[in-house]
């Protein structure tokens, strides 16, 4: 389907007053003159008057003049100038040691303008600051505004993003700035450690929040989208997020728009790219090949799959790698089998149904989140934790996937139920709004899988994941073998699994990481007991734990890549997938041709 007008998405900057970025640096050559300087003074100047601030006297400018004069580029030289404003300092610009030549320089601080709740754009003037600007594309729908917002909100308060940034919303949608603000303000809480503040920090978040209505198929909004970002970046450098929650029919159009018109010509531009990441191996590759015909490199596309950024998955490599105990046992010889589990009890999303149906629980769980899930837990150590070795060692295990068959496979479609309370009747798939008569799309699948290299070789990794199930449960469970001649077997009877150590990774709800363990019952006798060794999450940290939309968005914003599918990984999980998927398609014909 083509990306058309009426397709539906899926999903102050200033001058002063901002704490300059680490990487808020910049270059001056030797020969840099007093003139130079002195313009730079005088925009500075006039900037100061609009702003209505109070306009100081050039003496300190003078000083700053006299000692970059006197730099000879060999030694090291320091200027200090004086106060721009009531809280304002461009001051202590320290030039740092020469090469061939070379000064740089470093503002620490410039102060901040008082912006009306009310800002708009036109209200702003160009920052001489690095700036960064996310955009979210898609801004109206439910994604954006019950996942995306709120994180940024949250990065904002907690101090994770600088305060020289905009946030710009683009939809369809006939919106203003104001109106944008009000539709995510009621999405916006704090958590209870930032309380205090929320309500001051609410209101300095909004301001930083502008709307631009454009279409997806036009290059024509993307311009003006670009005019409104370079008005508030003005001529210092300027780096630019764009999150894509938008229709997959319409995502190269987009990217084609955003790097004709929008790239960001003084920094770096980075893409967030939501799923799908095409339906098979055929079309995940024309995606792919078409964000790079736009213009877009492999580390500028970050391609988002929220349950990474989950704290156990996450904590995964930490509990391996940092922990003795742990990474001796994490092969073939002592571990029997590992289980991931994706169990939902609510049935497909409101405003889903169309896309899950046309997806399936194989293309919607399986190919991201569970193979990326089980790359992690599985791959060899990487030789740092850059995010690109990390993400050769997981490609590496992907390639040594097993593709499984159908034979491998059970399917199934979750049926109308009663509510756990007895008091109303829970819909089945087929009752879902936009889901096709007699539709044959799974909900649940449970499958095999078995990576044939020399640490995981004849280990099975039991995936199951499903909507519309008894309870809600995200988990890795890790069964260990039995301790060989076991000298209290004969304690356990015949069922001796039930004396496997077990170590299981609850990822939701309630994180927690369990170790079950065999233990003596307190008493004269000998008997044994299972007993689990837990470390719950809400018990022994304070805070809440943070969003996953939040590390991701940090982590694309610090430019790490390790929990992002990079091209040629999204390409193995295809192969995986495709074989297993044109199978069940080949069945679903037959069985609609009897």
């Amino acid at each position: 389907m083509a990306c058309a007008l009426g397709s539906i998405a899926t999903g102050s900057p200033a001058c002063f007053g901002h704490s300059v970025n680490s990487a808020s640096v910049f270059r001056h050559r030797q020969g840099t003159s007093r003139s130079q300087l002195q313009r730079s003074w005088l925009t500075v100047k006039n900037r100061q008057q609009k702003l209505g601030l109070k306009v100081q006297s050039e003496k300190p400018l003078q000083h700053t003049l006299d000692s970059f004069s006197s730099f000879d580029g060999e030694g090291v030289g320091r200027a200090i100038t004086g106060n721009l404003g009531s809280s304002s300092v461009v001051g202590n610009i320290k030039l740092t040691d020469s090469v061939r030549g070379d000064v740089r320089a470093s503002a620490t601080t410039i102060g901040e303008p008082s912006l009306s709740p009310h800002a708009n754009i036109d209200d702003l003037t160009p920052s001489t600051t690095p700036f960064l600007t996310i955009t979210v594309l898609g801004a109206t729908g439910d994604l954006a505004t019950s996942k995306i917002f709120p994180a940024l909100f949250a990065l904002y308060y907690s101090g994770h993003l600088p305060e020289n940034v905009a946030i710009f919303g683009y939809s369809r949608s006939p919106l203003s700035d104001e109106d944008l603000r009000n539709l995510i303000s009621e999405r916006l809480t704090c958590r209870v450690d930032h309380a205090e503040e929320c309500g001051n920090k609410t209101d300095a978040f909004l301001k930083r929040v502008f709307y631009q209505r454009g279409v997806y198929n036009t290059c024509d909004h993307m311009e003006t989208l670009d005019s409104r970002m370079l008005e508030l970046e003005g001529n210092g450098p300027a780096n630019r997020v764009f999150y894509l929650s938008v229709p997959k029919e319409c995502l190269l159009e987009v990217t084609n728009c955003l790097s004709a018109s929008a790239k960001s010509k003084t920094g770096w531009t980075r893409l967030i790219v939501e799923k799908p990441f095409g339906d098979d191996a055929d079309s995940s590759d024309k995606i792919t090949r078409g964000l790079y015909q736009a213009g877009f490199s492999e580390d500028q596309i970050y391609r988002i799959d929220h349950l990474l950024g989950k704290e156990l998955i996450e904590n995964l490599t930490v509990l391996r790698f940092s922990n003795l105990v742990f990474e001796p046992l994490w092969s073939r010889t002592y571990i029997k089998n590992v289980q991931f589990i994706y169990s939902e009890d609510w049935g497909v999303c409101p405003g889903k149904e169309r896309y899950f149906d046309e997806q399936g629980v194989i293309r919607d769980l399986v190919q991201s989140h569970m193979l990326q899930t089980i790359a992690l837990f599985a791959m060899e150590p990487p030789v740092t934790l850059e995010g690109e070795d990390i993400r050769n060692e997981k490609v590496k295990v992907l390639r040594s996937m097993r593709a499984p068959t159908y034979a491998d496979v059970v399917l199934g479609q979750y049926k109308a139920s009663i509510s756990k309370d007895g008091k109303s009747k829970i819909p089945g798939y087929l009752d879902e709004p936009d889901v096709r008569t007699n539709s044959l799309t799974p909900t649940f699948v449970a499958t095999v899988l078995y990576i044939d290299n020399s640490r995981w070789d004849g280990v099975p990794f039991l995936v199951k994941a499903g909507k519309g199930l008894i309870k809600h449960s995200v988990e890795i469970r890790i069964q260990f073998r039995q301790v060989p001649g076991n000298l209290y077997r004969e304690r356990f009877g015949y069922n001796l699994d039930a004396a496997a150590n077990e170590l299981v990774l609850r990822v939701q709800p309630d994180e927690a990481i369990n170790l079950k363990v065999n233990n003596k019952v307190p008493g004269l006798g000998l008997q044994l007991d299972s007993s689990e060794l837990n470390l719950l999450y809400r018990d022994k940290y304070d805070g809440e734990v943070p969003d996953s939309y939040e590390r991701l968005i940090l982590d694309v914003i610090d430019g790490d890549t390790h929990l992002f599918l990079r091209g040629d990984e999204l390409a193995a999980t295809w192969e995986i997938l495709t074989p297993l998927l044109e199978e069940i398609e080949n069945l679903k014909e037959e069985k609609d041709g009897i």
